[in-house]
């Protein structure tokens, strides 16, 4: 059995040869599962909790982010469900092809490759902040409901079904939200908020749902979506994102380490994996149908086009049945583990992907578009604030009291509305889309003050604007030194460092404010 020194030394060496060669840093982990694999070494009850409890707090993170009505539009409802019909059939017919396997198991298989992977999508999309940006939503809801679908097979496959008193537990705990925000109220900002919310994901959410016979995985995502909505939501997802970070490294070693593959296996799963593209094209034809922006569908294709954790839940079900042999579980898991490998880096370029690709996708394009993936107009503004958080809000403030004309923008709907019900001009829009400042009327613009918190999405959003000819004025901020040459090198006017600044602004403001009998003569 692996002990925990071995597996977090490989994983930490092995995570920081992948970052140093420009690679994320999970796909070194992955390769530290093969490694110890590959050394006859195997996984143990502890590395699986740990496991399992990382993408517990994960999908419990991306409930937080999520909000329930995106489930119920027309593109993730119907196009996650016609994706997951098409590819079956695709996956029926190839498998029969290449291996001849039964019926019951060659269905079993073949939905289980149609599915993608919750936790590398959610993952990704997390690190680039893109979980709220229309296409991160898109791809989140598809990728629920065919959690949701999953579950019911896992009910199927196992021989048995949900309590009948689960359906009244799911209303329950919607209808428990005034309690579960008054505790978060009362959590505070420390060591308390942070168990509050493993509280809720691995004791209401997962054993909880667990005991009445529903997936833990659903449980914690819906304990997640159920506080989405309050104020509070986001400081409880940074708080966790430490412990989900450590923790789901053993997520990504125990993948590795599903198995002792062999040679004719690896080039089985090279072949499934080659039908990636095919996986990612399905995606982005069908978005176009419910009128999403090239852009969109290609990003959300993008990163819905690997194979998923669940397909090996569901195999290992098969195999428990004896509906497949063994050793077809361990082709999954290096299908899935080598998809991972592939995506990770793919997802990492893929608004470079889509400048190089974007004006043969932009052909399949429909003339109607999607309400929520339409140009934006900045009426008669002149100078813009991209991202509206605390600092872009000030900004606002302060230029509006300036009897400037200001608009701002912002990627994460619930502040855009937030910021309309207090009567400010601000619109929804993603700082990393390529054709975002193309389809804009920027002639009027004199400024654009960039305050996204993400660094790449800063140096993006200041590049696309100096490429697009934009020629006004653009500030943006900095939390580390070095960020400002970077900034300055992209096209930056002026950047500033607020860590430097508030020091200054600090002690401005106490003078200010000093009493003049309070001044020793």
């Amino acid at each position: 059995m692996i002990t925990t020194t071995v597996w977090l030394s490989a994983a930490f060496i092995l995570g920081l040869g992948a970052r140093l060669l420009g690679l994320p840093p999970l796909i070194g982990f992955l390769a530290a599962g093969f490694g110890l694999s590959y050394l006859g070494q195997e996984s143990n009850a502890a590395l699986e909790q740990i496991a399992h409890v990382g993408v517990l707090i994960l999908l419990f993170s991306v409930g937080l982010k999520l909000r329930l009505k995106s489930l119920l539009r027309v593109e993730v409802l119907a196009g996650s469900l016609l994706h997951l019909f098409v590819s079956s059939v695709l996956f029926v017919g190839l498998l029969y092809f290449w291996y001849g396997l039964a019926t019951k198991s060659l269905i079993l298989l073949a939905i289980a490759l149609s599915f993608s992977s919750t936790v590398i999508a959610a993952k990704i999309l997390e690190v680039k902040k893109e979980l709220r940006a229309f296409h991160g939503r898109v791809t989140v809801g598809i990728l629920i409901i065919q959690d949701l679908i999953a579950v019911g097979m896992m009910g199927v496959a196992g021989g048995h079904s949900p309590s009948p008193w689960a359906g009244l537990l799911v209303l329950s705990v919607f209808a428990l939200r005034p309690v579960w925000y008054r505790l978060l109220d009362l959590s505070g900002h420390g060591e308390l908020l942070v168990l509050y919310g493993v509280m809720l994901a691995l004791v209401v959410g997962a054993s909880g749902f667990e005991y009445f016979g529903v997936s833990s995985e659903l449980g914690a995502l819906l304990l997640g979506v159920v506080l989405a909505e309050h104020k509070r939501a986001s400081e409880l997802s940074h708080a966790l994102w430490g412990m989900k970070e450590v923790l789901l490294v053993g997520f990504f070693v125990q993948i590795g380490l599903a198995g002792h593959p062999t040679l004719v296996m690896v080039g089985s799963a090279l072949l499934l994996n080659l039908l990636l593209p095919l996986k990612a094209l399905l995606f982005f034809f069908i978005l176009l149908l419910f009128r999403l922006r090239a852009r969109s569908s290609f990003l959300a294709g993008l990163s819905l086009a690997t194979y998923s954790e669940f397909g090996l839940i569901i195999a290992n079900l098969g195999v428990q049945h004896g509906w497949m042999e063994a050793s077809w579980l361990v082709l999954l898991a290096v299908t899935v583990a080598l998809s991972f490998l592939i995506a990770a880096p793919l997802n990492v370029i893929a608004h470079d992907l889509y400048l190089a690709w974007e004006s043969g996708l932009q052909r399949f394009e429909s003339r109607q578009r999607h309400p929520d993936d339409k140009p934006i107009m900045l009426g008669n503004s002149h100078i813009v604030v991209f991202g509206m958080g605390r600092i872009g809000t000030g900004s606002y403030d302060n230029l509006t009291q300036r009897q400037h004309r200001v608009i701002g923008l912002d990627s994460d709907p619930l502040r855009v509305e937030q910021h309309r019900q207090a009567g400010r001009r601000v619109l929804y829009a993603d700082a990393e889309d390529p054709g975002l400042w193309e389809k804009l009327d920027l002639s009027g613009v004199r400024a654009i003050l960039v305050v996204v918190p993400d660094l790449e999405a800063k140096r993006f959003a200041i590049r696309q604007l100096r490429q697009v000819g934009f020629r006004g004025f653009i500030s943006s901020t900095a939390v580390f030194g070095e960020e400002v040459a970077q900034l300055q090198k992209d096209g930056a006017n002026t950047v500033y460092n607020y860590y430097d600044g508030v020091g200054a602004s600090f002690a401005e403001a106490v003078v200010a404010d000093i009493p003049t009998s309070a001044v020793v003569p």
